[in-house]
């Protein structure tokens, strides 16, 4: 299917955001809007933003790419997570404007992309449905807890380790106050500010009632971080077991789904979900 993209620039405030729309010839009702995460820009990392845009335009779903303020093009001053509520009304606002057929879009994000959609997405009607790929939950217990489960537990039963090991090129005194650390943050309580995160995100969840699709990551200690934070709350396991809730894991697979086979797979799964409802 034949594509156009058009380069897009609007208002948040008094700065203007720039972005991208990829938009096929008879475009669904629905679109996908994508939410960059961490200190990235709208193409994101090896491009994987640009490619799930085209993926999902080809398969007939309009798709808009954007910076927040302060980052890439965009003007502005640049902002955290927590507080990009008006540029993705913006953006949402201007995705309408320049798609009249639209009816609902659907917000798309990677890390803590994935985070501020579940702050966002429960107070604008015009969303349907979130896509959230290895959502960030960093708390310093959460991640001393999926480091010393899924990399210390790996490394022990890898032979490279221990060939090393034999060859006395290990810093064993080093390894150990390394893991000493870990154990003791794994065992201490969160911090108030850490503990509001997690608590944001499910309150987030909760108040949303549209269609959820969650992707997480097989080698990924942000997504095993997510996962296990989920698997130790009844109210997380509650929310994220209802009907409107569509799994899926990426086994091997990085953070940014580095390899092609795996933004593949993102896409293929996005696009999936979409028509599934």
């Amino acid at each position: 299917m034949q594509l156009e993209e058009k380069a897009l620039a609007f208002r948040c405030g008094e700065d203007h955001l720039y972005g991208v729309l990829s938009a096929p010839p008879c475009p669904a009702a629905r679109g996908v809007l994508i939410v960059v995460g961490g200190p990235q820009y709208r193409a994101g990392s090896h491009r994987q933003f640009t490619l799930l845009a085209r993926s999902l335009a080809a398969a007939g779903t309009p798709a808009m790419r954007f910076d927040y303020r302060g980052m890439g093009d965009s003007e502005g001053a640049p902002r955290d997570f927590t507080a990009v509520g008006d540029d993705l009304a913006a953006a949402i606002d201007h995705f309408f404007a320049v798609q009249p057929g639209l009816r609902e879009v659907v917000l798309w994000g990677l890390c803590d992309a994935a985070s501020a959609i579940l702050f966002y997405a429960g107070a604008d009607h015009r969303v349907a449905g979130i896509a959230l790929l290895n959502p960030w939950a960093r708390t310093e217990e959460g991640l001393a807890r999926a480091t010393l489960k899924h990399y210390y537990g790996r490394r022990l039963l890898a032979p490279e380790f221990w060939a090393k090991l034999a060859r006395g090129r290990f810093d064993v005194a080093g390894s150990a106050r390394s893991a000493w650390r870990m154990l003791a943050a794994a065992a201490g309580s969160p911090a108030p500010a850490a503990s509001s995160l997690s608590e944001r995100m499910r309150e987030g969840l909760a108040r949303f009632d549209g269609k959820v699709l969650l992707m997480l990551s097989g080698a990924d200690l942000t997504a095993r971080e997510f996962a296990g934070l989920a698997a130790g709350s009844p109210e997380w396991q509650d929310l994220l077991g209802a009907p409107r809730v569509t799994r899926q894991q990426l086994a091997g697979a990085d953070h940014t789904c580095s390899r092609r086979v795996w933004q593949d797979q993102v896409a293929e799964w996005t696009s999936a979900w979409l028509r599934a409802w």
